[in-house]
Order: C-alpha cells, then structure tokens, then sequence
C-alpha cells in the first residue's frame, strides 16, 4: 500500500515515528428507519482517495444504511498509546482519547509489520468504539478489509430486518430474525430456584451477593435500553415435567432436544411472575435435579451433550440444570447442603441474556479477534447496535399504533376526542419525526430517547380509556338494539295518539248546538 510505504521510508530517513491514517465511522439514520452513507474524504498525504458504496438490504423495507467516514492522521498522544505492547493496552490507552459519541467507530490502521496484533491476526475489536486494522498489500484489499470491520462492528442491513421482524414475511427473513427479545420501555429479570427434592437436598445459593458482582453492572450499562428489575424466588418441589431418559452407559439420565420444549410449560406454571407484569419478563431458572434423577445432563439434537448443561427458550429465558456429587458414603445424612457456585451459574445467565437481546457474536474471519466486554457483559459498540435495532423498532411501532389509530377514528364517524388525546398524538408525531431526523444525523442517543418518549405517546393515545371501540357502535347496531327495546313501548302510545287525532277531527266537524 502506498501510504504504508511511505511512512516506513520516513521513520528509516530518521524523520522520526510516521502518523498511521485513522478512520472515523459515523453511522446514520433516515427516512423512516436507519439510513447509511459513505463519503471517505482522505488527506492527499495519505495517498487514499474516498468514493461511495450503498450496503444493499437483505430485504425489502424502506429503510437504507450509509456510512459517513474522515480520515486523519494519528495525534502524538494517539502514537504513544499505539506503542504498546499488547492490542489490548493500546486499546484501554486509546479510550480515553477517542470520539466517544454513541453510534462512532474509530479505526486504527497500523503497519502491516506492526508486532502490536498477534500473529495471524489481521483486525482487533476492542471492548470500545474502536479496532485495530493491519495494513494488507493494496488499497481495494484495506477498503474490503474496513467493510468486514464495520460489518461485525455496526447496524447492518440483517439487523434492520431483525429489527423489523414482525413486519417482513417469513420467506424473506434467517430463522433466528424473530428470537431476539422486541424493544421494550422496561423488562422484568426473575431469577428462579428450583428444588423438587428438599429432602434430599438443602439448597443454598447466594443470589443477592451474585446480582450485584455480575448482573448489576451488565444492567447499569444496559439503563440506556430500557429499565430493568430483578426479583428472586425459591420453588420447592417444583419438577421440570418431563421424564428423563436413564443411560446404563453413562449411569446418567438424559434430557434430549425433543423433549425440551416440554420442560417450559410445567415450570412456567409454578413461576407465576407474568401474570401481573407490564413489561417482558426473562425467567432464568435454576435446576437441582430430585435425588432418583442424578445426574442429569442436556443432550444436543444430535445426541452430544451441552457443555454449559443449559439451554435458553427465545423471548422467554433460560434453564440450567446444576448437578449435585454424589456422597461418598450410601450412609451419609440427608437432606445433603449445596453450596452452589454461582460463579459457574451466573456465566451462563449472562451468555443467555445476551442471546435474548441479539448479541451473539456472529461467525467472523479467523483472522478476526473480538475482545471480551469483562465484567460489564457487552462492549460499547453493541451497546450502540442494540440502541440503533431499538430506535428503528419503536420508530416503526409508533407508525403501526398511530396508523391503527387513525384508522378507528376513520371507522368510527362520532367518536370524541378528547384534548390530552390529540395532545398525545401531536407529541407522537413531532417525537417520531425528531427521532428520524437525528437519526439520519448520526444522533444516536438523542434519537433513541426521541422514539421512546413517540412510544409512549402513541400508546396512551390509542389505549386512553374514551377511545374504546366497545363505547361507539355503527347506526345498523343502533337500530338492531334500540328497535326492539322501544318499539313495543312504543305502538301503544301511536295508537293512542292516533285515536286523539281522530276524536279531535270529529269534534271539528260536529255543528255546535245554540239554546
């Protein structure tokens, strides 16, 4: 590549460490989803010319995807950090200096002889808004390598469809488009033990202390989504529903993939935690299996078993089923105390919860290395591709409440509307369209607060309490109720009236008699 050889003969002609070239991707939104546009401007230093690409969707929807990219050479303070040992010390130095506007990528293309990624490692994705690049022969082969980077990093086309899910036909949609948990103004988390045998087992589990060392901090980060509780519940002699299979080989029972769809609706019953929910609930649940049950261990279709021993139903929750040794001893005194490790338990809840909100990492080059988020459970760029899925979901629900409603309203001639109402419907709009145009900017943040404040709106427009269909009736079912009800009252006193008017004409015409 031309400018990577052009920095390699300044630092051999002693000119001192050359600045790498640094791409800035700012993704947009507009019309009436996200939109994308790519405009590279590059210095003519840097010996790279910019030109458009518009990404095709994986769909038809009217929703598009740009790509706005600058570059620029690397600061001094930039250059230090990038003269760190490891990949992931440059990235933590690097934060601290980068755009850390929501919805922004910074890209950091070094030399193709950069010792700072591993070997057989082409591009590093930080646990930020950031990726370390290595420089490849020509400039078409670092173009095609940035799309792949933006590709894993940003909302693609497959996310818009994910996104608008409910309203794409199935032929035109992966079969993993409609698992993913719908955007909500707030979920319920419900985290479930499940002991069908305390006789035998004395179960405890340290779920408070659990809670706040690793699902607190998944959830503060996740604040910007939605509001989220967590509640906690111990169910006795709560049994999963379906009888495992006993293995002679293994001496275990097994639970095959067939049979789990079968486990949800028993314990489901037991749960009891959606009845009187107003958001979504997520039931992760914890299994000790009963004593005569032990072990017991989740099959795969294909007849391996799980290694998390777990698995997860979409836009519900998850179970794992936590198997407890054996004693040493057949004398030993029951029930037996379990401290569970919750640790273990809590990984895997983690790993479901990521999986109902979409965030499994998709199949990436090999050359491709994805830094773990750590404790915080997501890194800041799927954080910015779970708010842009969100912002086109709410903006597209607000389309479908509003044009519902207008609908009814057309429907129904003397229906009334009241004030507040149409104040919410104004607000609707005017926030829907905000929501739109800060999207097309690249304001992401904005833009999501804006679609939630139209959700809300629209929803207690079209579920305010005087404009229930059931108080408006067409005139054909006014005639059919009230015909019935008065005309029997009614003919007696027509008749009546009748008999008057005749009585008083003949009154009239009788002469009157003088004295």
């Amino acid at each position: 590549m031309a400018a990577a050889a052009a920095l390699a003969a300044d630092e051999a002609a002693g000119a001192g460490p050359a600045r790498r070239p640094v791409l800035r991707d700012h993704r947009c939104g507009a019309g009436t989803a996200a939109v994308v546009e790519d405009n590279r401007d590059l210095p003519r230093c840097a010996a790279l010319r910019g030109h458009r690409w518009t990404r095709p969707a994986a769909v038809r929807t009217s929703v598009t995807s740009r790509y706005e990219m600058h570059y620029r050479h690397t600061t001094g303070q930039e250059e230090a950090a990038l003269a760190a040992v490891t990949a992931r010390e440059a990235d933590a130095a690097l934060h601290p200096l980068q755009d850390t506007t929501m919805g922004s990528l910074t890209m950091y293309v070094v030399s193709e002889t950069s010792s700072l990624l591993p070997q057989g490692i082409s591009v590093y994705v930080g646990k930020h808004r950031s990726a370390l690049v290595r420089a490849v022969g020509s400039l078409a082969a670092l173009q095609a390598r940035l799309r792949e980077v933006t590709q894993v990093m940003s909302f693609t086309a497959s996310s818009i469809a994910t996104a608008l899910s409910d309203r794409v036909p199935n032929g035109q949609l992966s079969p993993d488009a409609r698992r993913y948990l719908k955007s909500s103004l707030g979920y319920e988390i419900t985290f479930s033990l499940l002991n069908p045998d305390p006789k035998s087992h004395t179960v405890d589990w340290d779920i408070e202390g659990a809670v706040n060392r690793y699902v607190k901090p998944v959830l503060d980060k996740l604040s910007l989504v939605a509001n989220f509780s967590v509640d906690s519940q111990i169910l006795y002699y709560a049994v999963l529903g379906v009888t495992p299979r006993y293995n002679k080989e293994s001496s275990s029972f097994l639970l095959s993939a067939h049979s789990l769809p079968h486990v949800i609706n028993p314990v489901e019953a037991r749960l009891g935690s959606s009845a009187a929910s107003l958001y979504p609930v997520l039931n992760f649940l914890l299994y000790v299996p009963e004593r005569s049950h032990s072990p017991l261990y989740i099959h795969d279709k294909d007849g391996a078993p799980v290694s998390t021993n777990a698995f997860h139903s979409p836009r519900w929750g998850g179970i794992m089923v936590y198997n407890v040794e054996a004693p040493v001893s057949s004398q030993a005194s029951l029930p037996l105390h379990v401290d569970v490790d919750m640790a273990r338990v809590m990984e895997v809840f983690l790993a479901q919860l990521r999986l109902l909100f979409g965030l499994s990492q998709e199949e990436v080059p090999p050359e491709f290395l994805l830094e773990s988020p750590g404790n915080e459970g997501l890194a800041d760029w799927e954080l910015d591709h779970l708010l842009w899925a969100h912002t086109v979901e709410n903006i597209a629900t607000v389309s479908t409440t509003l044009t519902s409603l207008a609908q009814l309203l057309d429907k129904i001639g003397n229906i009334v509307i009241k004030d507040d109402v149409a104040s919410e419907v104004y607000r609707a709009v005017a926030s829907v369209q905000s929501a739109v145009t800060k999207l097309s900017l690249g304001h992401l943040h904005a833009a999501f607060q804006a679609s939630k404040e139209a959700v809300t709106s629209s929803e207690r427009a079209f579920f305010d309490p005087s404009l229930l269909h059931l108080l408006y009736f067409p005139d054909d079912q006014k005639f059919a109720i009230y015909i019935p009800l008065f005309l029997p009252m009614a003919v007696p006193i027509l008749l009546s009236l009748a008999k008057i008017v005749r009585e008083t004409r003949l009154r009239k015409k009788e002469p009157t008699k003088m004295d």
